[in-house]
Formats: C-alpha cells, sequence, structure tokens
C-alpha cells in the first residue's frame, strides 16, 4: 500500500495507550501498511545503548548507572521509579535527545503523506502539540490486566502503581481522533487499522 504524496510535510499522528493496551502491535500494523513509525522508547534505547549520545550527560547526573553496555536500566529505574524530582531530571536529559531523532525521522520521510510517532505517554508528558491527529489502542480492563501480568517480573502492585501513573484509559478515549480496539481478533485489529489510514489518508 503506498501513501506517498506531496506535501510541504506529512500528516502526523501520535500513537498511544495505556500499558497493556496493544500500542506495540498497531504500530506493527502501521508499519506493514507502508506507515513510517517512530518508535520513541527504541529512541530512547538507542540514546542509551552501547556508545549512547546521553550516557555522560546520565552518568553525570546519576553516577554509577552506565558502562560499556549502555544504560544499566534496573539501577537507573531503581532511582527514578517514585521519585518526581529524580525523574524530572532524566526526562531533561533524555526528551530533547528524542526530539532530534524524531526530526531526523521526519525529514527523512518528508515526501509521505503520512507518518506516526508512537508515544506512550503523550497525554501523560508530551501531549498533541504538533500533531494532526491521535490514535488510541485501548482493551477492555480484563483484557490489559491480564498481558501486563503475564510479563516476566511483573505484580499487581507494580501494576497498579504503574496506573497511577497513566491517564486513565476512558479520558484517553474521550480526546482520541482515532480509537483502535485491541480487545478482539487480530484481523478485526488490522482492518481497522486499514480503515483508520485509508480515511486519513483521502484527507489530506
Amino acid at each position: 500500500m503506498s501513501i506517498a504524496k506531496p506535501r510541504t510535510r506529512p500528516r502526523i499522528l501520535g500513537l498511544t495507550g495505556s500499558i497493556g493496551m496493544g500500542k506495540s502491535t498497531v504500530a506493527t500494523m502501521l508499519r506493514e501498511l507502508g506507515v513510517p513509525v517512530f518508535d520513541a522508547d527504541a529512541a530512547v534505547h538507542v540514546l542509551q545503548g552501547p556508545g549512547g549520545a546521553l550516557l555522560p550527560a546520565i552518568e553525570a547526573e546519576f553516577p554509577g548507572t552506565t558502562g560499556p553496555a549502555g544504560v544499566d536500566r534496573t539501577k537507573l529505574g531503581a532511582l527514578v521509579f517514585g521519585e518526581p524530582e529524580r525523574l524530572r531530571a532524566l526526562e531533561r536529559i533524555v526528551h530533547p535527545g528524542v526530539a532530534q531523532m524524531r526530526t531526523e525521522f521526519l525529514n527523512e520521510h518528508a515526501e509521505q503523506a503520512l507518518v506516526v510517532f508512537d508515544i506512550p505517554l503523550l497525554f501523560e508528558k508530551t501531549g498533541a502539540k504538533g500533531l494532526d491527529g491521535v490514535i488510541v489502542v485501548s482493551a477492555p480492563a480484563q483484557a490489559q490486566r491480564a498481558r501486563v501480568l503475564a510479563r516476566p517480573g511483573m505484580t499487581p502492585e507494580k501494576f497498579e502503581q504503574i496506573l497511577t501513573l497513566q491517564v486513565p484509559d476512558a479520558q484517553k478515549r474521550a480526546q482520541a481522533d482515532f480509537v483502535i480496539d485491541t480487545g478482539t481478533d487480530l484481523e478485526s485489529t488490522r482492518a481497522a487499522v486499514t480503515a483508520m489510514v485509508q480515511a486519513f489518508v483521502t484527507q489530506v
């Protein structure tokens, strides 16, 4: 499926959803349709991985959390989880680096009609400024809980704590331009994603 179309810049959709809602699955479906997707989490892994551009700044702010393999995510996570001031200090380092990679991605795909920014904490942190629309991936609470608790190392207590840090799913759906339901079978979800892309591209 080709969606290339001359424009001054691509239209940009933000992709988000609470933990366990199936956002990664939807992002994969978008890529299969030919839509370039910028993954903010993947960008962070690059910036914090071996030789990552942010390692010196992170080590200076959080001594002992980096090494040849990059950031020790367990050590760093233990320092910032539940510590708002330390988390903000980390974000002041990370966010500009991600923004630069996002700009480079947008320039690389400047001839596309549509690109998607995968932003896990769109409502919690970045907001929708600069976006032409927001996709929220959603599923019933029971399905979400089952998916999350199946993850290695996850506990009900940790899951509940994560939920307290995220905007409730109902609020996200209410603010969405598109809602993709992943509480059904994969083919139904894929059909919904395809219809959304086709509908949005025809508006371009």
